[in-house]
């Protein structure tokens, strides 16, 4: 739960960058650092129970992804089924890596090696 909340801080945070137009408004700039900080917190806590680098991978795709489905919905950018696609490439990725990090699978892995 800390690393969708962590993830979702990393959209809030990277939409609020782009609306601080290089942090010179200073509402958008404020709502950043919140939001920068909110992120580096939950994503601490997250990585006090997953591994490093999956927790970073799936942190970093949530962020990578909100980023591009919203951005067109709040700012004048543009959303392209190549872009989708790619998306699409990211979020079957950190699926993937996760599933390859779960204890059934590990379970299971052990089990074929032991059999060889």
């Amino acid at each position: 739960m800390a690393l969708l909340l962590a993830g979702g801080f990393e959209v809030g945070y990277a939409l609020s960058v782009n609306g601080s137009a290089g942090f010179t408004d200073l509402g958008w700039s404020l709502v950043a650092i919140v939001f920068f900080l909110f992120t580096l917190f939950f994503l601490s806590v997250a990585l006090k129970r997953i591994d490093v680098g999956i927790g970073y991978a799936v942190w970093a795709g949530i962020g990578a992804v909100g980023a591009a489905v919203l951005g067109p919905v709040f700012f004048d950018e543009t959303l392209t089924v190549t872009k989708g696609i790619w998306l699409a490439v990211i979020i079957g990725g950190v699926v993937w890596l996760k599933l390859a990090d779960s204890p059934a699978l590990e379970r299971r892995g052990h089990v074929e090696r032991a059999g060889e």
